[in-house]
């Protein structure tokens, strides 16, 4: 029998939170170079962080919807 394994709300939450970290550090630097106005850079991070984590987070819960690995052989059935 199949363990079907399940990751919490919390545990979406905080690889949510880690990835969004990562990301808007690198977007901030790349508006910081691209600008060269450090309040602007910040300012898009910002509202970059915000948005892009709750997208992130509603991902990781639709994806908990979808059936893990499951490759249905039906050649030869009706």
């Amino acid at each position: 029998m199949t363990e079907i394994v399940r990751e919490s709300r919390l545990r979406s939450v905080l690889k949510a939170l880690s990835w969004r970290v990562v990301a808007t550090t690198t977007i901030i630097g790349i508006a910081l170079f691209t600008t060269g106005d450090i309040e602007m850079a910040l300012e898009i991070g910002f509202i970059e962080f915000f948005i892009k984590f709750a997208l992130y987070y509603l991902h990781e819960r639709a994806w908990q919807l979808a059936p893990r690995g499951s490759i249905r052989n039906l050649v030869g059935k009706k």
